[in-house]
């Protein structure tokens, strides 16, 4: 007769919450902000299986865009958590953290598509294999991470990404100081997109990229599946 296992001693859940890998969401702090539904995806669906840290660009709260009637109770809510301030980016030691993920952030390629500190970072999970998720208009943030012979970390890589023609459509599209269908392919790496809209993932190696906020979903499953397999 087998017998019963013991009783989880007092405090378990603590150290449930010590035994989960860490992953890092880096996110935009500039003015054209977040994607509001991109981050609440992106949030709710590894908040089970990772104990998550948010970082920003000096620390700087999140400016939400896209906010609507579905996500505004959530973004809300979320604001009134201690952990919705996020940590300096510029204080965050990669070695910490087993995941990384970019939401779709319109301002990435304000701020973190030129950050030093994001591409130390970057380099560090390259280096190491360590699962990196970018959506959307994030994956601009993966264009700092350059090695000192000026070449991409991810030279070699296929990957996806917002397409000129989701970006036409931008009233900004003229003042982009990145494209980044054209910096993909001009860096040594293999670019490919759906049609506007449509939901296209691309997983190579540790890397898992989403074309647009359609396809945040998708991306993230990709991104568990990769730390379920490690």
């Amino acid at each position: 007769m087998r017998r019963r296992p013991p009783p989880p001693p007092p405090g378990s859940a603590m150290s449930e919450r010590l035994g989960k890998p860490t992953c890092l969401i880096v996110a935009s702090a500039a003015a054209a902000g977040v994607s509001a539904q991109s981050f609440l995806h992106c949030f709710t669906l590894t908040s089970s299986a990772f104990n998550l840290q948010v970082a920003t660009p000096g620390g700087k709260s999140i400016d939400f865009v896209d906010v609507n009637e579905s996500n505004m109770r959530w973004i809300q809510d979320f604001r009134m958590k201690s952990y919705a301030n996020p940590a300096k980016l510029e204080s965050i030691d990669g070695a910490r953290y087993h995941a990384l993920l970019i939401p779709n952030c319109p301002g990435a390629v304000t701020d973190l598509a030129n950050s030093g500190y994001l591409a130390k970072i970057l380099q560090h999970f390259s280096t190491e294999n360590k699962p990196i998720c970018a959506v959307g208009h994030g994956v601009a943030a993966l264009c700092c991470a350059t090695n000192e012979d000026k070449s991409w970390v991810f030279q070699g890589y296929s990957l996806t990404g917002p397409s000129v023609y989701e970006l036409i459509r931008q009233p900004n599209f003229a003042s982009l100081s990145i494209i980044v269908e054209d910096f993909v392919k001009d860096s040594g790496a293999t670019f490919s997109a759906s049609k506007p809209d449509a939901v296209h993932v691309v997983l190579d190696r540790h890397l898992v990229t989403g074309q647009n906020e359609n396809s945040t979903l998708p991306a993230v499953q990709n991104l568990l599946m990769l730390c379920n397999v490690r």
